[in-house]
Order: C-alpha cells, then structure tokens, then sequence
C-alpha cells in the first residue's frame, strides 16, 4: 500500500505542483489557524520551503472519486485570466483528504475592506471599487463564456474576492464540486454578483440585524430594497457608502453600477444579464436602462423588510442568511 508521501508524488500530467501532507502541515504548523472558513472548508497561511507565502484551503464533505477530482483540479489548473486566483497546487492523500493551494494575498479579501472599520472603507476609493466591479465581472464573463468548459462559480460574494497589493480584484478559491441540477446556470453567479455590487457599492451587508435587548425584538432591513426605493425618489447619492463623502463620485457612476445590480437579482433569471453584457454595460459600451418594477422575493422568503421580529425568530434568521454561502462550482461540458 502506497504511503501518502508517495501518492501525492504519482506522475498525474497536466496538473500543477503535487505536496505532501506533511509538506502542508510544516507549512501551516499543523493546521493550527484558519483564516478563513466557508462552506466548503477552511483556508490556512502557510509557508513553502521556498519561502513562497500560500493560502492552504482543506476542502470538506467532497463528494466526487480520486479520478473525477483529478479531472475536476486539471480543469480548474487549466484556466488562464488575470482576475481568477491562480492554482498552484493540490495534495490528495490515501485517507481522501483534499487540499487546493493557491498564492496568499497579504491585502486579504474584500469583506474585510467593506465591512470593517471606517479607515479602511474609506482607503478602498470609489476609483478602487469601480475597478474591482470590472474585474469580477470580467473574470465571470471569462467563466461562462470563454472557457473550454463553461464553469459556475456558485459562491460569488465579498469573502471570495481577493485584493492584490494594487487592489485589483480576482475572484477566487474556485473547488471543485460534483455537477449541479440543471435548474442553476449561469445566472446564480450573475445574481450574487449584483449582491457584491449592492454591498460593493453602500460599504454595508446587504442584510442589517439589529438586536433591541430591552424590548426583545430584532429590526431587520433588506439593502436591495433601500436602493431601489432611493433610485425611484432619484436619491441614490444616499445610497453610497459615507466613508467616500470626502470624493468627488460623479452620480452617473454610481447610477449605472447600481442599475446593472438591480438587473442581476430580478426575480426572473432570464430576465439578468448575461455576465458579458455587465462588461459591456460596465465599460459603457451598452446603455443601462433603469431596472423593471419587480418583486424582491428574498424580502418575504426571509421576511425581512424593514420591520420588527421577535428575537426567538433571530436564530433562523442569521441561519438563513449564512446558508447562502454555501460554496459549490459547476462544470458544464455543453456551451
């Protein structure tokens, strides 16, 4: 029987840098501290021999055999664009346990530039993050459209999204996953997309929970609705996150990143734009109209519009929310 040490070094073509386990555990001190976790498992820094600083993401509850996964990383290596994080490596050891390992960027992900504190809200400019809505949108667009394999990312939001030292954007930690129902397409990832634009956009999450201790009760907004409200009241200056007070941001920026957002979460998916029309609109190549009059599902699914719950419905709530970030990638071989 074959020692992990000598699986992971079997000639496997076409894929990139095989490791050890125990080349990964000296490199992360044994998998001591995550610095990120998602569905579909943690990622942890490390350090190579070569003093190469990665980020080492363990996957978890894979589902697919030894043969498939290597199929799955071959294609995943296989992808060439400036804003997709680039793979460097795997480990896949007799015990099933799989590990994809990719460059660490010391500017981390964008949540924590979106989400935090104010100094960095407003370090991340509005020229930053107009650039950074091109770049996802661009490394997207390249997913769907231009790959051999059309592939879907499934799980497009802020922690997801890497910041280079420029700041330029690249959408990462692409797993591989089993194929999905035939009923998600293309149009899942241009929905999330247009919640990253919201949150992108306001410097806040897109759901806001308030606990109020002393009356027992939680008040809860829903951000999508809030601006579809401003841009009726032609308002949407009030939508843009007020650490950026201090710049100048021409109001027809902000209205086209906005009404491209709109348009990616209508209810009715054949309704979204495909994710090269968002660069063409983006870039100002294709004109953007205002955004139909739709229902926002997610408002009465979750029932969330600004209003009161009681707090004993918070723990579903916060369960709900978080389910959506569920991590999956389809790979489809038809175009």
């Amino acid at each position: 029987m074959l020692r992990d040490d000598q699986y992971n070094y079997l000639e496997i073509a076409g894929l990139p840098t095989r490791f050890t386990i125990q080349e990964l555990e000296t490199a992360t001190g044994n998998f001591q501290t995550p610095i990120g976790e998602g569905g579909s498992g943690a990622v942890f820094k490390g350090t190579l021999e070569d003093g190469s600083i990665v980020a080492v993401k363990r996957i978890k509850g894979h589902a697919s055999g030894e043969a498939e996964f290597r199929t799955e990383i071959t294609i995943i290596a296989s992808l060439q664009h400036i804003s997709l994080v680039r793979l460097l490596g795997y480990c896949l050891t007799t015990r099933g346990d799989r590990y994809l390992i990719y460059p660490f960027f010391e500017n981390g992900s964008l949540d924590a530039w979106i989400f935090k504190d104010e100094e960095k809200r407003a370090h991340l400019t509005w020229m930053y993050r107009h650039r950074i809505a091109s770049d996802v949108a661009k490394a997207l667009a390249y997913l769907h459209h231009e790959c051999h394999h059309r592939i879907l990312h499934l799980d497009i939001k802020p922690a997801n999204i890497l910041l280079d030292s420029s700041f330029r954007a690249l959408v990462g930690y692409l797993p591989p996953e089993m194929l999905v129902p035939n009923a998600i397409s293309t149009k899942s990832d241009v929905y999330s997309y247009g919640m990253v634009l919201l949150e992108l956009v306001g410097g806040q999450r897109n759901f806001t929970t308030v606990v109020d201790s002393e009356r027992q009760q939680i008040h809860t907004s829903y951000f999508p609705k809030i601006v579809k409200e401003k841009m009726m009241e032609g308002k949407l200056m009030e939508v843009v996150d007020p650490c950026l007070e201090h710049e100048e941001i021409r109001e027809e920026e902000v209205m086209v990143l906005l009404r491209v957002a709109l348009w990616c979460i209508q209810e009715n998916p054949e309704v979204r734009p495909s994710t090269t029309e968002i660069v063409d609109m983006l870039e100002g190549r294709t004109p953007v109209p205002m955004p139909p009059e739709s229902p926002m599902f997610v408002v009465n699914f979750l029932n969330v519009e600004t209003q009161s719950s009681t707090c004993n419905q918070a723990q579903d709530m916060e369960v709900a929310t978080l389910s959506a970030g569920t991590i999956s990638i389809s790979i489809q071989s038809g175009r």
